[in-house]
């Protein structure tokens, strides 16, 4: 079977001294739930954003369902992200003056033609889903932190992801607005959905099938 994600010997340095991933190897299976965990600056976002691809390893190979993404080029990673990769970051990085309905369509939003009414319902769906039903034409502002991250959530699923990679996804949230969103992730990880998850909370690492402890720029 092939991993979601392999990666050998995965080498990342800042400037000329500071290596931020050294020799990192890892493989992630299809349908796990992998939290990575670890102090601040460990290397935990960097290395979560490798594996998404936003940012390319100095050294090492990155597999993907047996391509080495390491190698490709820019535009062919870009349709792979749109079709098989979301990402949810600590802050959820909506576009304020549109609406949360608008916000979840990002995806498709490439041009100046209106979604389609298909996709218009998908993302209606995918709101409800988040406990969001109603608040489809509310702007950012008007939502509470929890449920501007819940509308990430739903921006992600939207594209009907292979793989979910968040980053911090409950930092800047209250207790239990934050224990609804890992409850949310974990039930999306049990209908199939890859899920890899950068944590300080030793609870919400829990969740998970299995963890990895970052320790100054490798696995402890």
């Amino acid at each position: 079977m092939l991993q979601a994600i392999n990666i050998n010997k995965i080498c990342k340095s800042e400037g000329a001294e500071t290596r931020v991933l050294n020799n990192i190897s890892l493989e992630i299976p299809p349908g796990e739930f992998l939290s990575i965990v670890g102090r601040s600056g460990s290397g935990k976002t960097t290395l979560l954003n490798v594996l998404a691809t936003l940012v390319r390893p100095d050294d090492g190979e990155l597999l993907y369902r047996g391509d080495d993404l390491t190698s490709m080029p820019e535009k062919g990673l870009n349709r792979l992200r749109h079709a098989d990769f979301s990402v949810i970051f600590q802050f959820h990085h909506l576009v304020p003056y549109l609406t949360a309905l608008e916000n979840t369509l990002l995806p498709f939003m490439r041009s100046l033609k209106p979604a389609s009414g298909e996709l218009v319902q998908r993302a209606k769906d995918c709101l409800e889903r988040v406990g969001l039903a109603g608040k489809e034409n509310r702007l950012p502002g008007s939502l509470s932190g929890g449920e501007q991250q819940r509308v990430a959530i739903a921006r992600a699923l939207v594209k009907s992801s292979r793989i979910l990679f968040a980053d911090e996804p409950t930092g800047s949230l209250d207790k239990k607005t934050g224990e609804g969103i890992m409850n949310l992730i974990a039930e999306l990880n049990r209908e199939g959905l890859t899920v890899v998850m950068v944590t300080h909370d030793p609870q919400y690492a829990e969740l998970a099938h299995r963890s990895v402890t970052m320790e100054d720029g490798a696995l402890a």
